[in-house]
Formats: structure tokens, C-alpha cells, sequence
């Protein structure tokens, strides 16, 4: 089963203000459309499809070129805009297709999910809200008569249909249309009405964009921003008397070789912070080509890498260390490294994991060649 999200983004709409199209407006710190997008990136959604006004030049070169996203041509109004996205998608064979505006940033996954899952059992169904205001008809800002509310509902998107009807449908509607329900009901489709979300509004006005800010951010504090990461790290012995790991000096027939103290296990540690946060590993850092890095203490880069956490907004909650090795023996300091690596990562001793296994003589731990660590930090956003 095929799911496409069709985004419909070729208005000119500017009665939101700005001078802008309010697809295109910024909404904190992101343009509308990528809260729309950001909704529909999820693993019920196989294709995404945005449509777009050709006169957009700068968005068409931005989205032809974004791997996940398929581009089609704005028509001369919403119904044609829709026919042309959903042509260029028929080459996807494609089973169900949910069409949104591109003005509605604040739909739920929840609600995508409900739509779905009534395509299973119907050919067409939309999200709207039972209408429950008392109705007035006016002229020249006098209510002139009432209109009665029953049965009458507020209409929204995302609308889902089975794609090859909805298709047809389009392929043979003459003139306009309000939305695509309009459209798949002139061709003889009756649709089934999901609820809808009362948080799922479309920026249509200026006060639109606070309100719609308003329910992102309780959205925001709803969701929490996790990072993971995981490093790894070798390095072989050589000469020498000790060994330094997670920041713990163990005396040894043999020492580790590397450009800096060797620490194979806060090294890991290092590169799984670095690797969370995306950005890069000790390397790109603290470049081994560069004189003044050589038998640097490793606490030096593992405490650029959590300054760096802190200073994207990330807060470490926790590591878990693992010394892959024959000897020396780790258990009997496996402490005291918790409570070194606890005092430079600044948080409690209960989130820093420290432990050891052997690769049972195989490979090169095996052969006591060198010792391995493998390294997993847990982020979350400030």
C-alpha cells in the first residue's frame, strides 16, 4: 500500500499580510510550508508532492532539488493545481493520496493517521468540524436573516481518497472548485467526514499567525527533542608503563599508542556527543596533523564536546561506555571511572555507565593487539 501527501502551494494568497505569499511567510523560526512538510515526514507518508507557482523560481530550484519531494505546476486555480499534482505522481503507483493546503501548518500526525485508516474501509474521506456558532446571513455590516446550522460543518484538509478515483474525478471536472470533496462528489463519490482538530487552522488572516504560532509551541513542548549518538575508537599498544582510560591512569606492561594520551574509551565517548549533535568527530576537531594536539589530555576534546551540546541547546542525559579488551581489567576501576568521566560530562555518577567485555580471543582485543571502546550518548534539548 502506497501513500503520496499532495501539498497544495501554488496560491498567491496575501491577505495574511507580510507581501508574501503566507506559504512562504516565516512562523517563528521556519517558513510555514516546512511545518506543513514536517507533519507529512513521517513513515505513514511514502511521497511527498508540492505544488508549486511557476513564478516561484527560487522555491522550484529549492524543492526540485530535496531528494524526498516530487514537484508539479500550479494551474490556474486550486482544482487544476490539484490535477497537475496528482498526475505528476501516477508514475508513483500510488494507492491512497491525501491533499492539504499548504496554509495549514498545524496538522496533527494523529489526524493523518485517522484519515488512513478510514481509507481502509471508504474511497474518500475528510477532516471537518460540526459547525456550532449560530449563523447569520448579512448586508452592508446588518444581519439580514439566520441560517440554520444543522447538519453544516467547517471543512479542512488533509481530504484522502483512493488515488485512482480521486484522479478520474479530476480528469473529468469542468470549472472550479472549493476543495477536492467538491470534486470527488460531482463525480458520484460520497465521502465520509473524520473529525477534525480545532487546532488544525488555515492561515488565512494577519492575527492567524499568532494563533498558529500558539499551538506549535505547545506542540514543541510536547515533543521532546532527543539526540543519539555512538562512537567508536581503537588503538594499538606499544611501549610503555600504563595505560590511561575513561580518564583513569592503570599501570600495564604496555601503553596505547595515539597522537593524544590514547584514551580509547573517552574518545568513544567524544565522538558518540560529536556524533549526536552532527557534528562530525574528534578529527574534524582537533585535527592529529596539528603539533599542538599530541599527548593532549583526551579530557580536553571531551569537554569541547559537551560545551558544544550546551551551546546548541542540548542538555547530556546520559553515556554508556563499553572497554572491549583482555586486559587490563576493568571491574576493579569501572568506578572511579564513572566518578572522572561524571565530573567532566557535569552530570551524576547514576548516568555514566562504564563496563567491559572481552571478544573472547578473537581479533586483534583478542590477541591483546589493542583495545576497542564503543560509546552511545544521549542528548535532549535545553
Amino acid at each position: 500500500m502506497t501513500t503520496a501527501a499532495l501539498i497544495v502551494a501554488a496560491g498567491r494568497g496575501i491577505r495574511a499580510g507580510g507581501g508574501l505569499p503566507k506559504q512562504w511567510r516565516l512562523l517563528g523560526d521556519r517558513r510555514v510550508i516546512d511545518w506543513t512538510l514536517e507533519a507529512f515526514r513521517n513513515p505513514c507518508i511514502d511521497h511527498i508532492c508540492i505544488v508549486l507557482n511557476p513564478d516561484d523560481t527560487d522555491i522550484w530550484q529549492e524543492f526540485s532539488a530535496a531528494p524526498d519531494i516530487i514537484t508539479a505546476q500550479g494551474g490556474s486555480d486550486r482544482a487544476s493545481s490539484v490535477r497537475n499534482g496528482l498526475k505528476a505522481l501516477q508514475k508513483y503507483s500510488i494507492d491512497k493520496v491525501l491533499i492539504h493546503d499548504a496554509a495549514r501548518p498545524c496538522i496533527s500526525r494523529s489526524l493523518i493517521e485517522n484519515i488512513l485508516l478510514s481509507l481502509d474501509t471508504t474511497s474518500a474521506a475528510a477532516p471537518a468540524l460540526a459547525v456550532t456558532d449560530a449563523l447569520w446571513q448579512g448586508d452592508n455590516e446588518q444581519v439580514i436573516g439566520t441560517q440554520d446550522r444543522s447538519g453544516l460543518f467547517a471543512a479542512q484538509t488533509p481530504q484522502g481518497f483512493d488515488f485512482e478515483t480521486i484522479l478520474a474525478a479530476h480528469t473529468s471536472h469542468t470549472g472550479t472548485a472549493a476543495d477536492d470533496v467538491e470534486v470527488a462528489r460531482a463525480a458520484g463519490h460520497p465521502v465520509h467526514i473524520v473529525s477534525g482538530d480545532a487546532n488544525n487552522i488555515k492561515i488565512t488572516r494577519p492575527q492567524d499567525f499568532a494563533r498558529a504560532a500558539e499551538i506549535l509551541q505547545i506542540k514543541e513542548r510536547d515533543t521532546m527533542d532527543i539526540r543519539l549518538g555512538n562512537g567508536y575508537d581503537v588503538h594499538r599498544f606499544g611501549d610503555g608503563d600504563h595505560v590511561i582510560l575513561c580518564g583513569v591512569k592503570i599501570p600495564h606492561d604496555r601503553g596505547l599508542q595515539g597522537h593524544s594520551d590514547a584514551d580509547v574509551g573517552m574518545h568513544a565517548v567524544t565522538d558518540a556527543i560529536y556524533g549526536a549533535l552532527a557534528q562530525g568527530d574528534i578529527g574534524q576537531h582537533f585535527p592529529p596533523s596539528d603539533p599542538q594536539w599530541k599527548g593532549a589530555a583526551s579530557d580536553i576534546f571531551l569537554r569541547h564536546a559537551v560545551r558544544l551540546a550546551n551551546e546548541m541547546g542540548y542538555t547530556l542525559s546520559n553515556i554508556d561506555c563499553t572497554l572491549v579488551c583482555e586486559y587490563p581489567k576493568i571491574g576493579p576501576r569501572a568506578e572511579a571511572m564513572r566518578q572522572t568521566m561524571s565530573d567532566i560530562l557535569g552530570i551524576e555518577p547514576s548516568r555514566v555507565s562504564v563496563k567491559a567485555t572481552t571478544s573472547e580471543r578473537l581479533g586483534f582485543t583478542g590477541r591483546k593487539e589493542g583495545i576497542a571502546a564503543i560509546a552511545t550518548a544521549a542528548l535532549v534539548k535545553a
